[in-house]
């Protein structure tokens, strides 16, 4: 769990207040300014309140929160900070707002004037829906749920990707290599801008003085330029640093490019990296990346969740990426960057839930307490009749009067493997599911006979977090076979984007026919076999 105390700021808040904490940023040049978001959706802001930051309608600082009315009621889903700062924030309607320092137009309203309090952003943007925010230093982005771009702000680098150095006081879509293109992600440098697009393709424009671009040179670009170093990997991540970048493959690979002056990079040495280079190939998976524009800081998260942070780390030059004892990327920024902002807008889990999780994680399997028992390949698995019918309908069902079953001390299963039809169970205790992809398949499958769709959202998410060239075809099957169209769409994407080395698995020749026939029909469609 997350614990936002551990943010200095945060340590002004009683115990009462940091229980109500649903989402939080700290931002600031000193990491001393924070907004927070209440499980009733109420927008709290307080700290020193450099150049009316903190949208509470005055330049005054305050220890004490204070309502953003404003905003209450919004469901907040992207928050994003400048250097001056200018506060980004979008909600899920779709709405953008805005405020803060504003002398290059980075509010988006037209004008240089400060914005002492959050407003809609609507220039340009009507009949659009913002799902994502980022802030540079003095500039700002947009990603619209239709995947397009929208720059504006500073402009002296090319930040805004409009083939000037004019700012830019408005949205304004950002075209060029990416008209036509859907992207899905966005992150914004010092003064620099990158997108990610949904084939995982990379495009940089603005500052490259330290190769922040990863273009091959340092020339400031523009307008979007491709990152041609990535050819043949599909990005699924992409952050940036104060000159530095960070990319994640949909295989759990890690690029790093850019300034290295802190070791930032994670290369061994401190020499600037014009293109991506590959790091952390001696670690298992990497599920996560982390970095901020205020900070040369970075840090990962592997598969089984261990912690590795680099670059400037409270004073100190790491060059070779270092295992921590963090749980979750968010504490390395806690306890290390400088300054210790947050890298993300941070989601708290609230402290009553995980205790009712704890306690009933600690009876699951329990023939202490339990009073019913499954059989399942010989084994014995127990549980509570009483907890199944409250967290499943398949239950609800099956303990009424009429069913057999209602009567049994032991209930046979014979459908499902002991290690899936105990993880099912188990997932009903703890909310969680620990299962290598494969054996996910045979859960996805049960989740889908009994109609338990976040656990089968859940699956999905394994299967795509263990997706590899070996494994995909066989993931792609299932996913068809189990009607997991989001899955579907995920496994063909990746099959297409890594086309030579699937069609060589033993899996992908091992698939009936008709199914076959389909894909490559399927691929040809999407241009796979063009030259």
């Amino acid at each position: 769990m997350v614990d936002v105390s551990k943010w200095p700021l945060f340590s002004l808040l009683s115990t009462e207040e940091l229980a109500t904490i649903r989402q939080a940023c700290v931002f600031g040049t000193s990491a001393n300014e924070a907004i927070y978001i209440t499980h009733s959706n109420e927008v709290f802001a307080f700290g020193l309140n450099n150049s009316s930051c903190l949208g509470t309608g005055d330049s005054l600082s305050t220890i004490v929160p204070k309502k953003l009315d404003f905003l209450r009621g919004k469901n907040v889903i992207s928050l994003s900070y400048g250097s001056g700062p200018h506060i980004l924030l979008a909600t899920d309607d779709g709405q953008m707002f805005a405020w803060g320092h504003n002398g290059y137009s980075q509010v988006g309203n037209g004008t240089t004037n400060q914005g002492l309090s959050p407003v809609l952003v609507t220039a340009n943007l009507q009949n659009k829906k913002v799902r994502e925010v980022a802030c540079g230093s003095h500039h700002s982005m947009a990603l619209t749920h239709d995947g397009e771009v929208f720059a504006w702000g500073y402009n002296n680098c090319g930040q805004i990707g409009s083939g000037s150095t004019a700012n830019q006081p408005y949205p304004r879509k950002v075209t060029g290599c990416l008209q036509g293109k859907t992207s899905v992600g966005i992150t914004c440098g010092q003064t620099s801008s990158m997108a990610v697009i949904e084939n995982g393709e990379v495009y940089g424009w603005g500052y490259n003085g330290n190769g922040q671009l990863g273009i091959g040179n340092n020339g400031n670009q523009l307008t979007p330029c491709r990152l041609t170093g990535l050819q043949g990997l599909c990005i699924q991540q992409i952050v940036s640093g104060y000159g530095h970048c960070l990319a994640l493959t949909d295989e759990g690979l890690l690029y790093a490019w850019g300034a290295n002056t802190y070791g930032q990079l994670g290369t061994g040495n401190k020499s600037n990296h014009l293109s991506p280079v590959q790091i952390m190939a001696d670690k298992e998976r990497v599920v996560e990346v982390a970095a901020c524009h205020s900070t040369h800081t970075s840090a990962a998260k592997t598969q089984n969740g261990q912690v590795y942070m680099w670059g400037q780390c409270r004073g100190q030059s790491i060059v070779i990426p270092h295992l921590t004892h963090f749980t979750n990327t968010d504490d390395v920024f806690a306890c290390f960057a400088t300054p210790s902002v947050m890298w993300r807008l941070m989601s708290v889990e609230p402290d009553d839930f995980l205790t009712v999780a704890e306690a009933l994680r600690k009876e699951f399997d329990s023939p202490e307490t339990a009073d019913l028992k499954f059989s399942v390949d010989s084994k014995y698995i127990h549980v509570h009749k009483a907890v199944l019918k409250i967290r499943c309908e398949h239950f609800r069902s099956m303990f009424r009067s009429q069913w057999t079953e209602d009567q049994q001390e032991v209930i046979e299963i014979g459908q499902f493997s002991y290690p899936v039809y105990r993880s099912f169970l188990q997932f009903l205790y703890t909310d969680t599911v620990d299962l290598p992809p494969e054996d996910a398949i045979g859960l996805l499958d049960l989740a889908t006979s009994y109609c338990e769709n976040r656990l089968k959202r859940l699956c999905q998410q394994i299967i795509k977090r263990g997706i590899t060239v070996d494994n995909a075809f066989t993931l792609l099957s299932a996913a068809i076979r189990y009607d997991a169209e989001d899955l579907e769409v995920f496994c063909f994407r990746f099959c297409v984007n890594h086309l030579t080395q699937v069609t060589q698995t033993g899996a992908f020749w091992q698939v009936d026919g008709a199914m076959l026939k389909e894909f490559i029909s399927r691929a040809s469609r999407c241009g796979a076999f063009k030259n």
